[in-house]
């Protein structure tokens, strides 16, 4: 699957000019301006950002620093201003790289490339990552974070020990029984109702941030088991 580029440009003429050196080996959304910009993020993943620094309403520089409250998705900053304290700010603020306008095709691809590069290593070897389904779905084991389509499911601990332990074991198939003992450290089976009240929350969470995927299927009259990706019930 292509990974998906945000091109954020209110000049139609370097839209394009990106669209050709771009659209061949990723898939492509756009905006003209900020607000464009977060619906696009509100509704789909995006793995990079290409940001122009000049945009009407707000510019570069505080759409970089909305993005970055929420999400660590790499932005690439593109200005015709070269100086280098415009650089500088552009990295202090929380851009990944900053290209200055014009450009060669092959440094703007070189850049993108070393960009998801480094995005790959952070996200995989900075801490134990679980990924399902093309980034469907991750769990960051080390900061206890599960991520929806890159957006930040906000979990109680005992909604992330049962969603982690059930994606641990994705072939297997868990009984109530089980889980409650598992998680809860019980056996009370009038305690039962935990379960099945903790797997709603955990469905309602994930549907608000994508109502495609329910990542945890039930098996009937046996119990639950982890939905990797499909979607299914």
């Amino acid at each position: 699957m292509k990974k998906k580029i945000l091109i954020v440009e209110d000049e139609w003429n370097m839209r394009n000019l990106l669209r050709i050196y771009l659209e061949k080996d990723y898939q492509l959304l756009e905006a003209e301006d900020g607000r464009q910009a977060f619906d696009v993020l509100s509704s789909a993943h995006v793995d990079l950002i290409i940001l122009d620094v000049m945009l009407p309403e707000l510019d570069g520089w505080e759409i970089c620093k909305e993005i970055r409250k929420k999400r660590q998705t790499p932005i690439l900053m593109l200005s015709a201003r070269n100086e280098i304290m415009d650089k500088v700010c552009g990295l202090e603020i929380g851009a990944d790289d900053y290209l200055g306008k014009p450009f060669e095709p092959c440094e703007l691809s070189a850049r993108i490339k070393a960009l998801f590069r480094r995005s790959l290593i952070n996200e995989h070897y900075a801490e134990n990552v679980m990924v399902f389904g093309e980034q469907l779905l991750t769990i960051k084991t080390d900061s206890r974070t599960v991520l929806v389509k890159g957006r930040k499911a906000e979990l109680t601990p005992k909604e992330y020990d049962l969603l982690y332990f059930l994606a641990s074991q994705p072939q297997r198939v868990f009984t109530r029984e089980m889980l409650l003992e598992v998680i809860w450290g019980f056996q009370d089976h009038r305690d039962l109702r935990a379960v099945d009240s903790h797997i709603k929350n955990i469905r309602l969470k994930t549907k608000e941030l994508t109502s495609d995927y329910n990542p945890i299927q039930t098996v009937w009259g046996v119990g639950y088991k982890f939905n990797a990706a499909d979607g299914s019930l």
